[in-house]
Formats: C-alpha cells, structure tokens, sequence
C-alpha cells in the first residue's frame, strides 16, 4: 500500500496488501483486505466492507454501508450509494464456494441509488443510473436509466424527450440534434375503405434497399438494438403500435416515438440505437442497406464512442 497523499482513519482498517491509489480516503469502521486494488481520488466512506477480488478505478465514491465481495469491478467515476447491495453467488450455501465468483461490472460512469441490489454477473453499462431501491436482476445498457423490481428501463440519461409536435413528423424530412438522424412525413391517404401510407423509396429513403425486416412480439420490458453500424443505414416505420428509439452520435442524444405508420426514422451508420418502450402490439418495419454482417455491428459502447471519434 502507497504512504503518500492516502488518509486511512484512525478507525478504518486497511490490510497489508491492499493498494491504495493518490488522494484515496478510507473513513471510520471500514475494512479493506489485503487483495482489493482501489484507484486514485476515491472516497471509501465509514462502513465499507471490501473483500480482496475486488477491483476499483479512479475518481469512485462508495457510501456507507456498502459491501464489496469478491468479482466486484467498479470503473472509473462510479457512484454506489449508501447500502447498495452487490451479490457474487447465484446459489448461495453456508461454506460451499464456487469454483470462481461472477463478476459483475459498474461502467465508466455509472452511478448506483441508495439500498438498490445488484444480481451476480450483470454489467451496468456506461454512464447509466440505477434508481434507489431497484433491483437489477440483468444487464443494464449504457446511459439507461432504470427502476423498480424487477428494474426495468425507464429513460435515458441526458437524451432529449420528444415534443408533441414533433412525434408525429412535419410534412417533408425533419432532422434530429444526433447526426444524420432524420424523421420522415410519408404519403397517407385515408378514406372510407381504410388507411394507406406509401414511400416513394427514391425519394424518402436515401439508401438502395438490400434487406427488410420486421420486429414484433417484443415484451415491452426488454430492449433491443443497443448497438451501432459502421456502414449499415437503417428506415424505420412501426407499422402499428409504438416503439420509442434512442439516438447518440458521442455528443448528443435524443429519443424519438415512432407511433405512426405515415412515419419514417432514418438511422445512418455511426450511431448508437436502443429501442425500448414497445407497446404489446407493436409491430416495427426496417428497411436496410446492405445485408447482414457481425462484423459491422458495434456493440460495445466505449467501441463505439471511440469509433466515432476517429
């Protein structure tokens, strides 16, 4: 353990072992064994209890009354309120330990509310936020925000919420504040034999179609996306129902509500999607530019941010 610039508390026991980065302080009653490695500037407050698998970058505060067991990574700039409670074994037996402990992973960023309880072996994903009291049973996308229990996705951090006068697209193409993204007001035409809505695919979508799609029967808990393309472009029209679809360039982020089928969202390649909040009888159509391809999806989003910064 480095000597300079670490505050210990006359109360706070840290092991021989232990590594301990610049400016870290370790408060009251906590206890730090001899394996843990916690980062520079951190702030370990009174009552913490950090077993020796435990792995912590720099910048992170944890609150009181948090235990950290073995598996436990904490990225850099990590928020963990008081009394969160990280779990590292699925099947639990008084002296009966598996072979290896899951590991569960806290994003660059990422910030944990107050007596919220993580499962083993989940990644909460990069600047998201875990409201107080939820328990996170599966991973958690990067700036999702989630609540309740089972958590479940309820916004995004920082993105931009649509208007009324805009979830409906203006006549012609309305552009998003994330790069490339745009709405587009297609044909309708209604009558008394039904509804009609037509694109005239030269016009309104700007790429050659090579392959067509359709999502449908999406429990409305469960996120798709959640990634980016390097070359694809994407159309989208939910065809019935609503599906709400949450753009990030690096720089901006934005959710946009498809909720009419005269509607027409086009994704270019370099963003970052996740489509969530699907209503029972969603039924979302998507039209692409190239055919299927792993290896165009990026699905990391520190990948994809460092993609999009080249």
């Amino acid at each position: 353990m480095a000597e300079s610039k670490i505050f210990v508390h006359k109360d706070g026991l840290v092991e021989q072992g232990a590594t301990l980065g610049v400016n870290t302080r370790v408060w009251a009653f906590s206890h730090v064994l001899p394996g843990a490695v916690i980062g520079d500037d951190c702030n370990i407050c009174d009552h913490v209890f950090i077993e020796n698998d435990v792995r912590i970058g720099d910048r992170v505060t944890v609150k009181s009354g948090v235990q950290l067991w073995d598996g436990v990574r904490l990225e850099d700039d990590v928020f963990v309120g008081p009394n969160v409670t990280f779990t590292n074994d699925k099947f639990p037996r008084s002296k009966n330990y598996p072979a290896k402990f899951s590991e569960t992973v806290v994003r660059k960023g990422a910030s944990i509310g107050a007596n919220a309880t993580l499962l083993p072996g989940i990644d909460i994903g990069t600047g998201a936020m875990v409201g107080a009291g939820a328990v996170v049973t599966s991973d958690v996308p990067a700036h999702a925000i989630v609540t309740g229990n089972p958590a479940k996705i309820t916004g995004y951090v920082d993105a931009i919420q649509p208007q009324p006068e805009v979830v409906k697209a203006r006549p012609g193409i309305s552009d998003s504040s994330v790069a490339g993204v745009s709405l587009c007001r297609l044909k309708f035409i209604t009558d008394l034999r039904g509804d009609l809505s037509v694109t005239d695919v030269e016009k309104e979508v700007p790429f050659t179609i090579k392959r067509i799609f359709w999502v449908y029967n999406v429990p409305s808990e469960h996120v798709r996306g959640a990634h980016g393309h390097r070359k694809l472009h994407e159309f989208l029209v939910c065809v019935k129902g609503s599906v709400s679809v949450v753009v990030d360039d690096g720089q901006n982020r934005e959710e946009l509500v498809l909720n009419d089928p005269s509607t027409g969202l086009h994704l270019p390649p370099r963003v970052w999607r996740s489509l969530y909040k699907y209503s029972t009888d969603a039924v979302l159509l998507v039209m692409a530019s190239h055919e299927y391809d792993p290896g165009d999806y990026i699905r990391n989003y520190e990948e994809f941010q460092d993609y999009v910064q080249t």
